[in-house]
């Protein structure tokens, strides 16, 4: 007897073989765009250098991958199924519905490679267990310049590190509706006055200028990301279009035995169905 996936039409292993293909396609391509820097957004502390027209090369090179990765996964997962019953329709929506599976698996694997990646990157916790007193990771990628501004000086600090952590996370209130509030304006210059040897004066319009410049930036990051949210699930849902499209394709050729080649001619022309071997 043949099992309840076979009964239904489900084929795992071809949708598990497409998905493999998607996600490999999708790294290869995802692996050249990070050489050549093509992202919205990058933990360097460079990345406000982007512009516009770059952000909307990356939203076109993102449809371009979801072309790729899912148009050959759909139609590997199409080519390789095979037919339930003589119904022309019910099979091209069986394998329709097999590209949109190749999707779905393409994206949790890349969702637990990315997850994977995170946790690599991730700093390792301290023995007391205090991670953030010790490090401030958005505001390292968002505005490290500005943390650089505001504690330049000629002569070593001590302890550096917890005071430019707990200065990030002072500064990452300058995008907030209440922004950052008298007391800690007032903390900030006076630790900025101990720590580089500058008069009171001079720390508070430091401390001035880099909440200004730290809004400007924090305002910057929030449109990217925004944007690339954008233009990754408007590439997700070109994707499963896609997906679909290519499996019912796969499923023709798979029918008409015909080898996957780029037809110039926009008019099919009629084939000859060879006997199945026996």
């Amino acid at each position: 007897m043949s099992s309840l996936g076979e009964r239904l039409g489900v084929r795992w292993r071809a949708i598990i073989a497409g998905a493999v293909v998607a996600s490999g396609v999708s790294f290869t391509l995802h692996a050249f765009a990070a050489g050549i820097g093509l992202s919205v957004m990058s933990t360097a502390p460079t990345w406000r250098d982007s512009t516009p027209l770059l952000w909307v090369i990356s939203g076109i090179y993102l449809l371009f991958v979801a072309l790729c990765a899912f148009g050959v996964g759909g139609y590997i997962a199409g080519r390789l199924g095979t037919p339930i019953g003589t119904d022309t329709v019910e099979t091209e929506a069986l394998d329709g519905l097999q590209g949109l599976a190749v999707w779905g698996l393409a994206i949790l694997i890349a969702a637990v490679l990315a997850l994977g990646v995170a946790m690599a990157a991730a700093p390792a916790v301290s023995p007391s267990g205090s991670v953030g007193a010790t490090q401030s990771v958005a505001g390292e990628n968002i505005i490290a310049s500005e943390l650089d501004e505001l504690f330049r000086s000629p002569r070593a600090i001590p302890d550096l590190t917890y005071r430019r952590a707990e200065a990030a996370r002072i500064l990452l209130k300058a995008s907030g509706h209440s922004g950052i509030g008298s007391e800690d304006r007032d903390y900030l210059a006076v630790v900025t006055a101990n720590m580089t040897g500058i008069d009171r004066g001079g720390a508070q319009d430091r401390v001035e200028r880099m909440i200004a410049a730290s809004r400007v930036e924090l305002h910057k990051a929030r449109m990217a990301a925004l944007l690339q949210a954008f233009s990754v699930a408007a590439a997700l849902l070109v994707g499963a279009a896609v997906a679909w499209a290519s499996a019912v394709h796969g499923g023709r050729d798979r029918e008409d035995r015909r080898l996957p080649v780029w037809r110039w001619s926009m008019r099919e022309e009629p084939r000859t169905r060879r006997p199945m071997p026996a």
